[in-house]
């Protein structure tokens, strides 16, 4: 099976988290699922926190929309029916957090834009010893993230078009100021949270390091 680059978040650097993929924690911020993203953090302040990760393993899909709801939501449903069963083995696999959006800082109601959401792949298809079953919808493909940096902006609420625009926006303002440099054009929104659940939600903005990173100060 052949993994894609997962397009302008990648920059490869030389620490790594101790796991891509496991347990849930009070660390991880996911409380719905079983397993979560790991990451490493390097260093925090009130405006951003920057991490670490290890080179992961998604399933994506992209659609295009004026609105972002709603080309989200036609995406997460397109994975969501592959982790029920929609794959080439019949296989229901368990769903996982975050979910992770690719977003052109661009974005407006009066233009379409294209949105990218993936799901991270359990553990058990993470390491290579496993490999997932292949989707029937011709639209949703695997890709693979080698180890990054990132730099992230905590928030809560709902992950919706203005609270996305509104939070990356802070984020590249924070960074600008610090004077760190960073990945442009595009930024990715991250949600942990099932529509269920009603309080203490957890989202996130990320961008992707470049050069070295800058700790909050």
């Amino acid at each position: 099976m052949v993994w894609a680059p997962l397009g302008m978040l990648l920059v490869a650097f030389a620490m790594a988290a101790e796991a891509t993929v496991g347990p849930c924690d009070d660390t991880t911020h996911g409380t719905e699922t079983k397993e979560c993203l790991h990451f490493t953090t390097i260093c925090s302040g009130e405006e951003y926190e920057v991490r670490s990760y290890d080179n992961t393993k998604w399933i994506s899909a992209v659609e295009e929309s004026y609105f972002m709801d709603m080309a989200i939501t036609r995406a997460f449903w397109k994975l969501f029916k592959y982790i029920q069963g929609n794959n080439a083995a019949g296989l229901k696999i368990d769903m996982t957090s975050p979910v992770v959006i690719k977003t052109k800082d661009t974005t407006s109601m009066w233009t379409s834009s294209k949105y990218k959401v993936s799901f991270l792949l359990p553990s058990a298809f993470q390491d290579g010893a496993q490999e997932p079953p292949a989707p029937k919808d011709g639209s949703v493909f695997f890709e693979e993230t080698p180890a990054m940096k990132l730099y992230v902006r905590s928030y809560g609420g709902w992950l919706m078009g203005l609270t996305s625009r509104t939070n990356a926006r802070d984020l590249r303002m924070a960074l600008q100021k610090a004077g760190a440099s960073f990945v442009k054009g595009s930024h990715y929104d991250v949600g942990y949270d099932s529509p269920m659940k009603m309080t203490e939600r957890h989202n996130e903005a990320w961008y992707a390091v470049e050069g070295d990173h800058v700790c909050p100060k």
